[in-house]
């Protein structure tokens, strides 16, 4: 089975191996504690093991995704100066669009925030941008043709 690759930044990594130790710490915890409710109540199943059940099964499965994208991750890094001049992962891209100036940082999946101006490089937008350079006219195939100049590109990435 072929992985994903995880494109993120410094301090995304960051945010999520504190996330993945926490919560092993806490499932840890969780296994050592006596105060696990107990499978049958009379001769019933006990419905707070049955939410303890489920509330572990989502705290394993969190922490099986946080594994597998600390597994499957790159590093965001800028590129050598003389590719600086092409959309790229981590590149601040100032556009014009049709007479609207706007500006996107281009980050991988995890870290998108549109409302941020942080656009994925999978999202029809990011992926039309990536590869091109200054001054270069690039259409964004939806169901309106809306074309997008590219004005300037800088890598703000550490």
């Amino acid at each position: 089975m072929d992985s994903k690759t995880f494109y993120i930044t410094k301090a995304k990594l960051q945010e999520i191996k504190k996330e993945y130790e926490e919560l092993l710490d806490f499932e840890r915890k969780t296994a050592l504690s006596h105060d696990m409710p107990k499978i049958f109540e009379s001769e019933d199943l006990n419905p707070e093991f049955v939410s303890f059940q489920e509330d572990i099964g989502f705290l394993r499965s969190r922490i099986d995704e946080l594994k597998n994208i600390l597994d499957n991750c790159e590093l965001i890094k800028a590129p050598p100066k003389n590719l600086q001049s092409i959309v790229g992962l981590g590149s601040k891209v100032k556009i014009d669009v049709g007479g609207q100036k706007d500006e996107f940082l281009i980050v991988g999946t995890l870290e998108a925030n549109p409302a941020l101006g942080k656009i994925s490089n999978e999202s029809p937008v990011g992926k039309a941008l990536m590869g091109h350079k200054i001054g270069d006219d690039v259409v964004i195939s939806s169901f309106l043709k809306t074309p997008y100049k590219i004005r300037n590109i800088k890598y703000e990435i550490n």
